[in-house]
């Protein structure tokens, strides 16, 4: 499994990315390391993320985002299954619940 996510940084802004370890690669946020973004901005918490079969899908999915103003990156965040639904076909995605309460 490959896995895309979007997190928030301590800035409010949104990180876009894709791993192979969704745990591992959360961790290296926390810590600063791996990333200089997030490392400048400081991890916040993860948002969504999104499980792929291939690493070629969850990077196809990943550059899709990042191209999406962060007025549509939040609508993903707030509307994961809608997201799915508009995107299942093109990249053959899953998604993964996150709580934050």
């Amino acid at each position: 499994m490959c896995y895309t996510y979007i997190i928030r940084c301590k800035n409010n802004t949104l990180y876009t990315g894709y791993t192979t370890d969704i745990i591992r690669r959360m961790e290296e946020h926390k810590r600063g390391i791996n990333s200089k973004y997030t490392k400048a901005k400081g991890f916040d918490k993860l948002e969504v993320f999104f499980e792929s079969n291939s690493k070629s899908q969850a990077m196809k999915l990943e550059y899709y985002i990042k191209q999406l103003n962060k007025s549509k990156k939040l609508w993903i965040i707030n509307n994961p299954e809608l997201f799915i639904d508009e995107v299942k076909d093109k990249f053959k995605i899953r998604i993964g619940i996150i709580n934050n309460s």
